[in-house]
């Protein structure tokens, strides 16, 4: 099971919604704060989030952080596999590693690297944490101190949804993306979780709604 403290640390949300897929088919996490277009940093930055508890739970002290370097390297392998089904690891299309795809980006270090498929539109955090941390090689990864940067990339269509995941360990300082920026990446999938979160109350006729949706 997973611990509690990681449980409610993880947001229930889902990597897009169906109406805002069905005119726009995919959707990336791009960490440029555009509020119109949906992405998955949300998602992504909850792995991160969720990588840290389970470390520090592990007995480690440093910080995780994203690494642009290993973001783009976890970019080419999803979208690699969300055009190649018949992909279903870590090798890609062109038999390169992610190592390989790691040292191409630039990054300084040792990865490792976990792959989430899921056919359907969307995964949860909840979901992706849940069958990571149930998988012995990935809890280790996860779980591993050296690892204190990742890149995260995510790809869904109506049918199949990618999330790659890259666990560095550099060894040299490298430029890191915080995933709890007080500014995250907002887009129209937020508004809708909003407006759900306050349907409950005006149909109960409580307007303003309070803080927190009603249990």
């Amino acid at each position: 099971m997973i611990p509690i403290l990681l449980r409610k640390a993880l947001t229930l949300t889902a990597t897009t919604v169906l109406g805002l897929a069905l005119t726009n088919p995919t959707a990336y996490a791009d960490h440029d704060n555009n509020t119109l277009i949906p992405n998955n940093s949300r998602l992504n930055d909850s792995l991160v989030q969720g990588v840290y508890i389970l470390q520090h739970r592990a007995g480690c002290t440093n910080d995780v952080n994203l690494n642009p370097q290993l973001n783009q390297a976890a970019q080419w392998h999803a979208v690699d596999l969300m055009n190649n089904r018949a992909l279903d690891g870590d090798i890609g299309t062109d038999g390169s590693t992610p190592q390989d795809r790691a040292n191409a980006a630039g990054f300084p270090g040792n990865v490792t690297e976990t792959v989430t498929i899921n056919p359907a539109l969307s995964i949860s955090s909840m979901e992706l944490i849940t069958r990571l941390h149930d998988d012995p090689a990935s809890l280790a990864m996860m779980q591993d101190c050296s690892h204190s940067v990742m890149g995260v990339w995510s790809e869904n269509s109506l049918d199949r949804t990618v999330v790659v995941a890259l666990y560095g360990s550099p060894d040299r300082e490298v430029p890191v993306i915080s995933p709890n920026d007080p500014n995250p990446d907002y887009d129209a999938s937020d508004e809708l979780e909003h407006g759900m979160n306050w349907l409950p109350w005006i149909l109960r006729g409580v307007f303003p709604a309070p803080a927190y949706p009603p249990q």
